[in-house]
């Protein structure tokens, strides 16, 4: 940044004396998002007035070290400029500092509080001494033209700093960029927005640019000017809002936030929105950022594309990478995590949200950063490296976005300059008052921008497979979790949030036309109709949507006594009425074993084997049943306690057989579901799916079948009582000879080995209608699968 000509015992700042650093603001984040019950269109006018506002000075600034004050020029700005120029306070800086012309001379202004004499060194070593005019702004004029210069200030303690000027370079940010952010169009808003690291005019520095349209103005602060903003207030880009400066010499890993003057006449201090690195938390400043990640990851990309994932198989491992095994970063973590995960044959790891956020009971659900990873695990680079590394070993990454609401904390997005901008002014629309947060202005093109690019940045920087779109029914409904008064309706008169509906619509249809390959999903907990529709036909354009449904219901049966579930045959068989009316993924999220949910083990009922033995028995319908599957980390080797963000899962239990029986289960019935697309080719057509027996109450009996496109079928049959069944008679596709490919009670898995020697042999005795059938026994909390041999 700076250039010391003589050195001295103690260097000297170019800004003296140096204020401190601004102090971690103390998180206002409320702790976990509790359980969930079921605009406007005019963007805001930005502020560029013809006149100068008043100078709104935070404090007095130091007298310069000069003797007088030379006689301005007749070109000079009025005092009434000047001093907002000094203080930071002026909407456009760069009119009055660096180079002007004059008459037929260049007139040559620069900005240097403190300094005891200035001197410019023009490009040609040409040095012009420049006299002090107003409030630290110093001025002189040459007859080279515009050439390039450096300003060398002397604050008489024997050092004198000689720096590039910010005021002498044009802007960074272009028209088309500028004009895309005005229309609210840019797809790829992190390369215009933001800090970014540039070499301008032959000078190597940062390019700083904001969108703030109801700022009076803008600085940047930081260790590079001892965190006082005059030095460097950024110049107003038009009716965009946006704000723009380049500070030379500026590098990597420079701290940073922005200072706003809002309408009001106040000013505040903010990260940036679109800031790709930050402190780590609870420190809250904005980091200049530098990738240099080179991907290996092209074969993975380019089979990507040419994937239709809605097809194809998805078993998904959710976790929280902070308490999977804390204490590991992104790149501890990779090698580990690819281990097990290949142990188990997920084909997908899906995180819970990554983007920065101060506190981390939210688990990341209330987020202040939407640009950056949390700084809590590595560099932005290591994240790269973590996702680069699952998928050269073939393992799909998906993650936790969250576009219905933000952290209210107010070095953040709240009130980002001084009042309403990203967040609805209207608290009927732009609180959420169970969480705690703040709902984005969904009708304001800035504001959808800012979140489609957003999407798009995880995609296409990060290279993630996909989305699951968080809390979709608090976007939808305009009454969610509200009481009467709190909401007012749409312009038709409903309770549709139009603008969210249109966000949505757009978020998905930009993700799928950009990057072919990827999975949009919702978790909507509501029977909106047409979530997986496309967007051509008015659908929400998701590809896949949680089946809340199936989860409430299948936990609520498997939860009763097995004495008693001929009572709830039907919470078991009800999804399969609606299982093809969009395309699904089951989950058992982090939802279900927090708030004192209990872990999943300790929600079975029975004797501690006989709740292993439900377990197994469950997790072999979820797999078999039409749809995606979504299994919380820790459920897959039956974690006794409740799950925690504040400690590591009880990695112990698998010291116990019965626990490394489930575990290899789980392996098993992802091995199988990949290996055989019966399972997963046609989970989206109801010709993949026949119901063989659903109404066998009695026994506690489900059959059915599954079967892809070339009529390869599996038979899945399921004994969720507590004592063994047989023989019993089952109607099958066709006679001949069946392998059980899965028994959840042979013994490797922890189970008591009843079953049929691994084979049953179908006769041509028509039942149930079907044109065979065979005799067997089910195991007692057992399910079994059958695939017709060859």
């Amino acid at each position: 940044m700076t250039d010391p000509i003589k050195p001295a015992s103690t260097p000297a700042s170019s800004t003296p004396p140096a204020s401190s650093k601004p102090s971690a603001s103390p998180s206002t984040s409320k702790p976990s998002k509790p359980a969930r019950s079921a605009t406007r269109a005019t963007p805001p006018t930005p502020v560029t007035p013809p006149e100068p506002p008043e100078p709104t000075t935070p404090a007095t600034p130091a007298t310069p070290a000069t003797p007088a004050t030379a006689s301005r020029n007749a070109s000079a700005p009025s005092e009434h400029v000047l001093g907002a120029v000094s203080t930071g306070s002026y909407y456009d800086p760069h009119s009055v500092l660096g180079q002007h012309p004059s008459g037929d001379k260049t007139v040559l202004r620069t900005l240097r509080p403190h300094a005891a004499s200035v001197t410019a060194v023009l490009g040609g070593g040409e040095r012009l001494e420049l006299s002090h005019l107003y409030n630290g702004i110093w001025e002189g004029e040459h007859s080279a033209g515009f050439p390039d210069y450096t300003v060398e200030s002397d604050y008489g303690d024997g050092v004198v700093w000689r720096t590039e000027d910010p005021y002498r370079f044009s802007p960074t940010i272009g028209e088309l960029d500028l004009h895309l952010v005005g229309e609210g169009r840019h797809e790829r808003l992190w390369d215009a927005l933001g800090a970014h690291l540039v070499e301008h005019s032959g000078v190597s520095g940062t390019a700083f640019t904001v969108w703030a349209p109801h700022a009076q103005a803008v600085r940047v602060l930081g260790e590079f000017n001892g965190w006082d903003g005059r030095l460097h207030s950024l110049r107003n880009m038009g009716p965009t809002g946006v704000w723009e400066l380049f500070v030379p010499g500026l590098e990597a890993g420079a701290l940073y936030k922005f200072e706003l003057l809002g309408a009001n006449g106040n000013w505040v201090t903010r990260a940036d929105p679109m800031a790709r690195f930050t402190e780590i938390p609870p420190a809250t400043a904005s980091v200049v950022g530098e990738s240099r990640y080179e991907w290996a990851d092209a074969a993975w990309m380019e089979h990507r594309a040419a994937t239709n994932p809605h097809d194809a198989p998805m078993s998904i491992y959710e976790m929280h990478l902070g308490s999977w095994r804390p204490g590991l970063g992104y790149r501890d973590i990779a090698d580990p995590l690819i281990e097990y995960l290949r142990a188990l044959k997920f084909t997908h790891v899906e995180f819970m949200p990554l983007a920065e956020h101060p506190y981390g009971g939210s688990w990341g659900y209330q987020i202040t950063g939407y640009f950056a990873p949390t700084s809590r695990f590595g560099h932005p680079d290591d994240l790269k490296y973590l996702i680069d590394r699952l998928h050269q070993a073939g393992i799909g990454v998906l993650m936790d976005w969250v576009p219905g609401h933000f952290a209210t904390d107010e070095w953040a997005l709240a009130r980002f300059d001084g009042q309403a901008l990203y967040e609805h002014p209207d608290p009927r629309r732009g609180e959420h008052k169970d969480w705690g947060t703040y709902i984005f202005d969904f009708g304001n093109s800035q504001v959808r921008n800012f979140l489609v690019a957003n999407a798009l940045y995880w995609l296409e920087e990060f290279h993630v497979d996909g989305l699951r779109v968080d809390a979709v029914a608090s976007m939808l409904y305009l009454d969610y979790s509200r009481e009467e008064g709190e909401w007012y309706p749409n312009v038709h008169g409903g309770r549709e949030n139009l603008e969210a509906i249109s966000l949505l619509q757009e978020a998905n249809a930009t993700a799928y036309k950009r990057n072919p390959g990827v999975v949009m999903i919702a978790e909507e907990s509501t029977s909106w109709p047409g979530v997986t529709a496309p967007t051509s036909s008015g659908g929400l354009g998701f590809g896949l949507k949680w089946n809340m449904g199936w989860m409430h219901d299948s936990l609520q049966y498997i939860k009763h006594d097995p004495m008693y579930r001929s009572y709830h045959h039907g919470e078991l068989t009800f999804s399969f009425v609606y299982a093809f009316s969009e395309n699904f993924l089951l989950p058992i999220s982090h939802d279900e074993v927090v708030h004192g949910k209990g872990s999943l083990l300790a929600r079975m009922p029975g004797d501690h084997w006989q709740k292993l033995a439900n377990m197994r028995v469950f997790l072999a319908f979820m797999w078999a049943h039409p749809g995606k599957q979504l299994l919380f980390m820790g459920t897959e080797f039956g974690q006794p306690s409740e799950w925690s963000e504040a400690r590591g899962l009880d990695w112990w239990i698998l010291d116990q057989p019965s626990h490394q029986g489930l575990f290899s289960l789980v392996g098993q019935l992802n091995g199988l579901y990949s290996e055989n697309p019966a399972l997963w080719a046609r989970d989206n057509d109801q010709g993949g799916f026949e119901l063989i027996d659903g109404g066998d109450a009695a026994h506690s009996v489900l059959s059915f079948l599954r079967r892809d496109h070339d009529g390869n079928e599996i038979v899945a049959l399921f004994n969720f009582s507590g004592v063994p069944v047989g023989p019993y008679r089952v109607g099958l596709p066709a006679s001949g000879d069946w392998e059980e490919i899965l028994n959840t009670d042979a013994a490797e898995f922890g189970g008591s080995g009843v079953g049929n020697f691994g084979t049953v042999v179908a006769v041509d005795q028509p039942w149930a209608g079907r044109p065979a059938s065979a005799e067997l026994t089910l195991p007692p909390l057992g399910a079994l699968w059958l695939r017709r041999r060859s």
